[in-house]
């Protein structure tokens, strides 16, 4: 358990810089795509905003212990493992995630690729750090 929560700290802690610096380079590169969050869906008074900046913790303690409990399934190096690791992910919960959400809401299918495309990075990028870190 000392091992899954360790290393999903060191994950969560990447993947909390990444998403930022991604959130601000894919604004700043992509900003028509940012212009669909101007809806009063995506509006919130402020309340649950920790909840939103914890989210690289919460996903990454939950791929970590996904990690532990399958990283025999993965194999090469720490770069494929993690690209194998963030493909299954995506694939079993990603897709029917998304695919609900977009039948469920009225958003556009730019916004429903470029969340797939992002928790598809988020989970290689912590499957290379928990290769490393947890082999």
């Amino acid at each position: 358990m000392k091992r899954i929560l360790w290393s999903g700290l060191i994950a969560g802690v990447v993947l909390f810089v990444i998403s930022y610096g991604g959130l601000y380079l894919a604004i700043r590169f992509f900003p028509q795509l940012f212009l669909e969050y101007n809806n009063p869906l995506f509006n919130s008074d402020g309340s649950r905003d920790l909840l939103f900046y914890l989210h690289a913790f919460i996903i990454s303690m939950a791929l970590s212990w996904f990690w532990e409990r399958f990283k025999g399934l993965f194999h090469g190096g720490s770069v494929l493992r993690g690209l194998e690791f963030g493909l299954v992910y995506a694939i079993v919960a990603l897709l029917p995630v998304m695919w609900i959400t977009f039948s469920a809401m009225d958003i556009t299918i730019s916004m429903v690729l470029s969340w797939f495309i992002y928790g598809f990075v988020q989970a290689v990028v912590a499957g290379i750090v928990l290769a490393k870190i947890n082999p």
